[in-house]
């Protein structure tokens, strides 16, 4: 990504300078360059730029009136030969101050900088990936959300069902086929009348048990083949 640069200032060789220096990095275009703030501002007002390196004393109209005018500021690097600006320049939002002649490792210095801020602008936001969760009726009254990477063991309690998580366990009245049934194949299996177990918790297997969270619970004989089936597969 290139980001659009201007340069103001009515110094020819001032802007040589700079131009020469903006060509030693690929992210920056050098759009225009203007040797006096009005022809700068007119310009501004059509099109959008990234960053501008702005001289202070100029006829007409000098850089910190022009820089005050601005109502949407790009990142303004202050360019002079006059340190004394440099306070009065950071009170108008400027992101860097190099004082003429300007060295190069302070060129590259700020421009580091602006290039990290801008970057992190238009960077893309970091979609996190959701975890997919259930919410279950632990009393008349609530709703308990419990993510599906908490759970451990869902065990049969007749009219109930107890659902065993790293966080704690829950009650709730519901049968454990029809908790099973809302669950993912992909993520659960059924390995006995009474238990239901996540696939990715398990432990070890061994014989006709199987171990979760250093518990150890029986693999019924009816579902004994289809969990070694799908567990080994």
């Amino acid at each position: 990504m290139s980001f659009k640069v201007i340069i103001i200032d009515d110094e020819p060789l001032a802007i040589n300078v700079v131009k020469n220096y903006i060509t030693q990095f690929q992210e920056l275009k050098l759009v225009k360059s203007f040797k006096n703030a009005l022809n700068a501002a007119s310009f501004l007002q059509e099109n959008r730029v990234d960053i501008i390196f702005l001289d202070i004393n100029m006829p007409v109209l000098n850089g910190l009136d022009f820089l005050e005018s601005l109502t949407e500021k790009p990142f303004v690097v202050i360019t002079t030969a006059h340190e004394e600006y440099a306070l009065k320049g950071f009170e108008h939002q400027a992101i860097g101050y190099l004082v003429k002649p300007i060295p190069f490792p302070s060129f590259v210095k700020v421009v580091h900088r602006i290039l990290g801020l801008l970057n992190l602008k238009f960077s893309e936001p970091l979609e996190l990936p959701s975890r997919p969760s259930i919410f279950v009726k632990v009393s008349k009254k609530k709703l308990q959300k419990i993510y599906l990477d908490d759970i451990l063991v869902i065990e049969s309690m007749k009219d109930y069902i107890r659902i065993k998580t790293g966080l704690g366990n829950y009650i709730a009245h519901q049968s454990l086929s029809g908790f099973t049934e809302e669950l993912p194949a992909s993520s659960f299996i059924r390995i006995h009348r009474s238990f239901t177990v996540a696939k990715d918790k398990i432990e070890s297997i061994e014989s006709n048990q199987l171990q979760v969270d250093g518990v150890k619970y029986v693999i019924g004989r009816q579902y004994i083949n289809e969990v070694r089936r799908i567990l080994l597969q």
